[in-house]
Parts: structure tokens; sequence; C-alpha cells
């Protein structure tokens, strides 16, 4: 990024060429939990931080080959040189989680050390007994799950959104993105609609960015399930269309409470083209009680709600005939089921056809390369053995050992700011 030139949002699609994207490089907080805290902290396992890192290298590698990349630990610690935007912050976080206490000692620390304080956390100090009998070591927790940089906001069109998380161990990483939204300091954006703010913190009101996929600049599809509640899809539809005339095409699918694997509709459904996505066979193309639910708005009013097959019927019938590819192939359930669980169908399109996955999910790559993908270990664009401007499509494989134990894949690690 040219200094003191911002970038201006801009996302109209799932599988335009990628221009800008944010990420957030995992740090120390990956590891500053136990065995005992890790369910709490929204994780089946522990990771090895060290190989977790090695891996996230070839995911970042890529996305600098064709793309502005944008570090959450950077643009935290630019806003928080500002005083005005440092006590903000401050006094939203310490409110909201609870730590009135710390306010003059966070406000103390130098931007550098207190960005770092806010993402790896700010150990309790113990003063009293009922901070000792609380057997608690932080005072504000390491944002464990914040590498996952898609969940706490989106961009939809020239907007950000800013997620109401489902848990409140995540609460942290949306406040941060409200303030480097709101900072004016990088980003040009139309609004930032902040659903924490517009929903008075209603508890009912929960989503989360893997839930949402800007398929066409008039069709959003949504996922409704364990992180984004009903509610909050109605909150987000008056919101987008009550300010300007517009026609909105929002097709919401419906999934399932658990297995874990299906937390977020980018799990189980992903666009890898224009007319291509990854599907998770079992859930959105076999007869099912989870309902595909399509929502016509037309000047901020609800014009229509009905139901369809699935995703795929719904967008034929908006004039997108998008081929299903299945994650885990189709020969067998078992490995369907396998490969899901460690983010299969949770692909990133960085152009048309040219998508980034995991190299684990082998059955997955192969069904890929029979539907004309040619699979490029990341290693090969990274040193420039492949370049990425060649014609056909390609599946660009990073090593994934320890990332998905931390729940997600290359969609779930990407928040895209700007798409052609």
């Amino acid at each position: 990024m040219t200094e003191n030139k911002k970038t201006t949002l801009n996302v109209r699609s799932e599988t335009g060429k990628l221009e800008a994207v944010l990420l957030h490089y995992p740090g120390p907080e990956v590891e500053n939990m136990t065995p005992k805290h890790a369910q709490r902290a929204l994780y089946s396992d522990i990771l090895n931080l060290s190989i977790a890192r090695r891996e996230y290298d070839q995911l970042q590698g890529v996305l600098q080959k064709t793309a502005d990349v944008f570090e959450v630990k950077d643009l935290l610690e630019k806003t928080l040189e500002r005083g005005d935007l440092k006590e903000s912050l401050m006094r939203k976080i310490c409110e909201m989680e609870d730590a009135q206490d710390y306010f003059d000692y966070l406000m103390g620390l130098p931007a550098r050390q207190l960005a770092k304080a806010l993402l790896e956390g700010v150990p309790m100090q113990v003063k009293t007994l009922t901070d000792y009998l609380k057997e608690e070591y932080y005072a504000l927790q390491p944002l464990y799950n914040f590498y996952f940089t898609r969940d706490a906001s989106v961009t939809i069109g020239k907007n950000a959104l800013v997620c109401k998380m489902a848990n409140t161990v995540r609460l942290r990483e949306s406040l941060i993105m409200d303030a480097i939204f709101r900072s004016g300091l990088f980003f040009e954006a139309n609004d930032v609609l902040n659903m924490y703010d517009i929903s008075n913190n209603d508890a009912s009101v929960k989503i989360e960015g893997g839930d949402v996929l800007v398929v066409r600049d008039d069709i959003l599809l949504i996922g409704n399930g364990a992180r984004t509640s009903a509610q909050a899809i109605d909150l987000l539809l008056h919101q987008l269309c009550s300010t300007a005339p517009c026609k909105k095409h929002i097709i919401v699918q419906q999934l399932p409470e658990s297995p874990e694997s299906f937390i977020h509709l980018d799990m189980v459904f992903t666009l890898l083209d224009t007319n291509a996505a990854m599907v998770y066979k079992p859930l959105i193309l076999n007869n099912n009680p989870y309902q595909t639910v399509h929502i016509e708005i037309e000047n901020g009013e609800v014009r229509k709600i009905s139901t369809f097959n699935n995703i795929l019927t719904a967008l034929k019938k908006l004039g997108m005939d998008v081929e299903p590819i299945i994650c885990g192939g189709k020969a067998d359930e078992w490995d369907q089921e396998r490969e899901q669980w460690h983010s299969g169908a949770n692909f990133l399109a960085i152009a048309p056809g040219k998508v980034l996955s995991y190299a684990r999910n082998v059955h997955t790559l192969d069904e890929l390369n029979k539907n004309g993908f040619s699979v490029v270990p990341a290693r090969d664009v990274i040193s420039g053995k492949y370049d990425l401007n060649s014609p056909g499509r390609c599946v660009i494989t990073i090593d994934g050992s320890e990332l998905p134990r931390g729940g997600g894949g290359p969609r779930c690690m990407t928040m895209p700011l700007r798409r052609q």
C-alpha cells in the first residue's frame, strides 16, 4: 500500500480477483491456553505454534503475490497511536469485558505494547481475595481465534460489517475491527455497520463472517446456524436495504447446530469460480431437514419469502448455473465426512477458478483435478515457478497439519477488503 493512500473497500463477489485482504499472523495467543481451557477458547485441541506458522507462511506468501496484504496487528498499533482512538477503544473493551480496573494501566502502555497485550492477553493482577479465588490467569483473555479474520468483519459492496460474535471470548476481535474501520486511517467505506450497536447488544442477535457469502452484487448467501441467528439476518437485511432503493436476493441456508465442523456455511459450501462451487454433499445436495430460503427484497421491503431444494437450485433461478464439485470425492461418504472435518469444503478464491486449499484433503483435490483444476503446491507460486496469471483453473495447496485443528481453512483465515 502506498503511504497515506487509503484502500477503498469493494467486494461484490466471492471469486473476483483479490486486490486487498486482511490477515492476522498467528501469535503467542494461540499457545496461551492449556488443554483444560481449550474448549472455552473454541478449540478441540491445542496447536503447535511453530508448525502452524510455517503453514501460515505459505498462505501469506501466495496472497502477497496477488494482493495488498494488511496485518491486523500493524493496523491496530497505528490506530492506538492516536490518543482519542486509543481511549475510545480501551473504554469499550474494559466496559464490555468487565475490566474497568485495568483502564488506567492499559492507557499507560505505549501503542506497540498495548496492541500486543490486546491480542495475546492481559494477565490478572491479583489484588483481592475475589481475584485470587477466581483461579483465572487473564483479566483480558487472549484472542485465540483471531487468525480466522473472516469472522469478525465482512466487506459487503463498499460497506464494512462489524459482526456480533456468538461467543464472548471473541468479542474483542469485533471491537478492534470497528476501531480500525472507523479510524479513517486505512480504508474508505460507504458505511461501517456495527451489529452490536445496531442491535443494542441484543443477545438473540449473532452473526459471523464465515456465514456470509457475497455471491453477486444483488445476491447474498447467508448461513443460519450455531453462529448466525435469524434475528441477525433480519436486522442486516433491514440495514443494507433501508437507505437506498434496491433489489436484492438473500438466500439463507439453515445449518445443523452440530457437529462443530458445520460451524459456518463456508465449511460446507464455497464458490470456486463464477460457475463452480465446492459442496459437502450430505448437507447441500442430499435430502435433509435444513431449509434453503429465498428472500426477495425491493425498495427496502420484503416482497416474497420462498423455499428451494438447495442453494444451487436457488442460484439457477437467479441466472447462475453453478456446477457442484464434491468435497471428499463422489465415491465414499467416509472420505467426504473426514475431509469436510478438516476444512475440505473451505476454499478461498483469489481469482475466478484459482483457489486455495489444504494439501491434506487428497480426495477433494483429486475431484477438483477431474474437473479441470491443476494442483499446484504453494511453494511453486511463492518461488515464481508457477505464474498465477497462467491460463486455466488451479488449486494452490498449503500444508495443513496444525492450522485446521483450529477449526477452519483458507477462507476462514482471510478477510477480503477489495476484489475486481
